[in-house]
């Protein structure tokens, strides 16, 4: 019978099917000797051994071996942290060296691994097996573990582990202040003394000179301007040097230097970091309403300007910036002057009357009449008027208090 094939090489056929199977099995055999070579499978080994001498042979049978992984679909997170940090809800190794030491239980009890993962919290690479993917920071990762490490590289002053607080306030971000993020409670605090709605909306309420920052924390790293910037590129360098110094980044900014100290601008940096869309469960925050919430007395405050004689300046904006001293009106920011003597103010620092300066402002006041308290020709008019009721009530308490002052 006559032999019949397709192959237009029909004595090379074996040869080249004998050479695929060599390096069929050369690759398997490569490949069972990478995975062999895991680091976490010398860490689950020396866990064993450690746990054997500590607490005997029964206990270290009882370790579990091979991957570990925590799956937690509420968060979208799967997290093989636990494949080499065993010793995380173990009893007795307190005081051990990483990766072999048990996780402080208070925080547990509030945040159970099962439902909350690793990553969450500490950041990180949850799908990695290996040290340097799993803690980064590595080519094409930007999410390393936010620990000393980190801290050290930062410079991060007082507290070198304060980094994971930016993921702490991504449930927490509407708290007024949360136990153990010193940090991020300091940040919130200076957005409220600073008055940083003024031009900044953060959470849906404030201004719209500066940029919103309600979801400031997931803009990427390329669409920051790096060119300006000495040392680190990263986000949080820029932050950072950003409000330690805003027009050394920022030229053509009208952002204050408000002087902040290195602790300052890193925990602002933090928290504006923390601000991004995160699929947060309500169970998670359960109770907690989702707004920035405003104390008995702000509301107060705030009720008793928007009727008083200042309540055009409160109606208008002005006084998110501008305080009205005479009038009982207090700008949460105080970042402008006090437009009591505004008429004097203006005429001696810009040699130009009140009226001229609203139908023509220059520098910051420019960009504000232009982008954020537009008003028509009318409302300038009586905006004049307002502020020369204002100076009248500040010559006459100025001379109520010349008058009442003892005379030496």
């Amino acid at each position: 019978m006559e032999r019949r094939t397709n192959s237009p090489y029909p004595r090379l056929d074996r040869p080249v099917l004998a050479i695929v199977g060599l390096l069929l099995v050369l690759s398997t055999v490569l490949f069972t000797r990478g995975d062999r070579e895991h680091e976490w499978r010398y860490y689950q080994w020396d866990f064993k051994r450690v746990v054997g001498e500590k607490l005997g042979a029964a206990k270290a049978h009882s370790v579990p071996t091979g991957l570990q992984q925590i799956w937690v679909p509420a968060l979208g997170h799967a997290d093989r942290c636990t494949t080499c940090h065993q010793a995380v809800q173990w009893a007795g190794f307190e005081s051990a060296e990483e990766p072999f030491r048990t996780h402080p239980k208070e925080i547990l009890r509030s945040h159970p691994v099962e439902t909350f993962g690793c990553t969450s919290c500490h950041g990180g690479q949850g799908w990695a097996v290996d040290v340097d993917p799993a803690h980064g920071p590595v080519e094409h990762w930007e999410e390393p573990v936010l620990g000393q490490s980190l801290g050290d590289t930062y410079s991060i002053v007082d507290n070198k582990r304060a980094l994971m607080q930016m993921n702490c306030n991504v449930c927490h971000r509407y708290d007024r202040e949360t136990k153990g993020a010193d940090f991020i409670n300091l940040a919130k605090q200076l957005v409220q003394e600073k008055g940083c709605r003024a031009c900044h909306t953060i959470n849906g309420r404030g201004g719209t000179i500066g940029p919103d920052l309600t979801y400031a924390g997931d803009k990427a790293p390329e669409q920051y301007d790096f060119s300006r910037l000495n040392g680190q590129k990263t986000a949080y360098a820029w932050h950072v040097a950003h409000l330690k110094e805003p027009k050394a980044l920022s030229p053509d900014t009208v952002m204050p230097n408000f002087n902040f100290s290195t602790k300052e601008a890193q925990a602002l940096a933090m928290l504006i970091m923390s601000w991004r869309r995160s699929p947060v469960p309500a169970q998670f925050v359960a109770g907690v309403p989702r707004t920035d919430r405003q104390t008995p007395e702000e509301i107060a405050a705030e009720q008793r300007m928007k009727t008083g004689p200042g309540a055009w300046f409160v109606s208008t904006g002005c006084f998110v910036c501008h305080s009205i001293k005479v009038f009982g009106v207090t700008s949460p920011a105080q970042i402008g002057p006090d437009l009591s003597n505004a008429v004097e103010d203006v005429q001696s620092r810009f040699g130009r009357t009140i009226d001229d300066f609203l139908a023509s402002p220059t520098g910051t006041m420019s960009v504000v009449l232009s982008r954020q308290i537009i008003l028509t020709p009318q409302q300038k008019q009586i905006a004049i008027g307002k502020l020369r009721e204002a100076f009248a009530e500040y010559q006459k308490q100025k001379a109520a208090a010349t008058k009442a002052a003892p005379s030496h």
